[in-house]
């Protein structure tokens, strides 16, 4: 059976790259078709993809492709159109910004991971501040329509959709008219993190892409009121605006090894997150997998992983006078750390990887 794995792009290590690892490491054998590639300069990406086939664009050969993809969005449909899947039996796409989805044939089936619609054509918050100036905005509502329009009909074409949440699953359902299975995102944990360390625990932590959907900046502003100590790791186009917010307990990391983001969440109190329409979001569930709680938003992909009273705690607006004092009452003692563990198994890679095995034979072999 030949097979081929298309995704976004290859820029950073997030989510949506822990899922493609885990598919090439399932099908070692299969090309990785992408819009562009920077594996050489991200040291996550080479690690997880250094022995992958990966196949970029002809966008991808453009100075800054990075930089220019979002106002060329227009493009996408022309550049997903270059590459030939006609010989392959089975495509696996994994899909979210660019609409990376649609290749089936007469030959060629297609089960099409998806990790959002795109939140851009439907409402979602995005990383970029894209309303800031009107004639943007007017741009943006000429390419978005046509590009909602070549989003449906994308959809249309795929054989099989697999959504990583229920939240997902909701809005394949409401912009596609499709139904879909769901298989959570895949998680792994060095050995050695297996067990979380004891000790004092004395800050919160946050962190990943430091992006404007996130909120971190909510988060920064409820320690800052309470003179309590927060760590954030990552890096993001938020970053600049979070320092200039930060009081004196708020300590910024940068980007870190995935050795020491694992170390950090073995030893806080608790990890925190404020996404408003998270889609799955798998740094919670990698906090509870080295036996840490969650305080998390109580909407979107959250509410289908942490386990309120057990392995977290919900708090319901996100405004400082919601999340502040439910982060001044929190009380990490109540939580076992055994709990979280074995919540966070049910993510496990093996699960995942078997799941889509078993897809995928169905599919294919009938």
């Amino acid at each position: 059976m030949k097979i081929a794995l298309v995704h976004d792009y290859l820029a950073s290590c997030g989510g949506a790259e822990q899922v493609l690892a885990a598919l090439h490491e399932l099908y070692p054998e299969a090309p990785i078709y992408t819009l562009f590639s920077r594996v050489d300069q991200e040291p996550l990406l080479k690690q997880k993809f250094a022995k992958a086939k990966i196949i970029p664009s002809w966008f991808g050969k453009l100075p800054f492709a990075a930089k220019i993809i979002s106002p060329l969005r227009f493009l996408i449909p022309l550049i997903w159109r270059s590459f030939d899947f006609s010989d392959d039996d089975l495509v696996i796409s994994s899909a979210s910004w660019a609409i990376t989805k649609g290749f089936t044939s007469a030959k060629t089936k297609e089960v099409c991971y998806c990790h959002t619609p795109p939140r851009y054509l439907y409402g979602y918050e995005t990383a970029r501040n894209w309303q800031k100036h009107w004639y943007i905005r007017l741009y943006a509502l000429v390419v978005n329509h046509l590009m909602r329009q070549y989003d449906w009909r994308q959809a249309q074409k795929v054989t099989q959709f697999v959504a990583n949440s229920r939240e997902v699953q909701a809005r394949i359902k409401k912009f596609y008219r499709r139904e879909s299975v769901v298989i959570n995102p895949p998680i792994e944990i060095p050995p050695h993190f297996a067990k979380a360390s004891r000790g004092k625990r004395e800050y919160f932590l946050t962190g990943g892409r430091l992006e404007a959907a996130k909120n971190f900046g909510l988060i920064v502003k409820a320690c800052n009121q309470l003179k309590l100590p927060l760590k954030i790791y990552g890096s993001g186009s938020q970053e600049g605006n979070l320092r200039r917010l930060a009081g004196s307990t708020i300590e910024f990391l940068g980007r870190i090894s995935e050795q020491d983001k694992f170390g950090l969440m073995a030893g806080c109190r608790a990890f925190v997150v404020a996404a408003k329409d998270e889609d799955f979001g798998i740094t919670p569930v990698e906090a509870m997998a080295v036996g840490r709680p969650v305080v998390a938003y109580r909407g979107g992909g959250y509410l289908e992983t942490v386990v309120e009273g057990k392995t977290g705690v919900f708090f319901d607006e996100l405004t400082v006078s919601c999340l502040a004092p439910t982060l001044k009452s929190f009380q990490s003692g109540k939580y076992r750390s055994q709990d979280c563990r074995r919540q966070a198994e049910k993510f496990n890679k093996q699960k995942f990887q078997q799941k889509i095995g078993q897809l995928v034979s169905k599919l294919v072999l009938g």
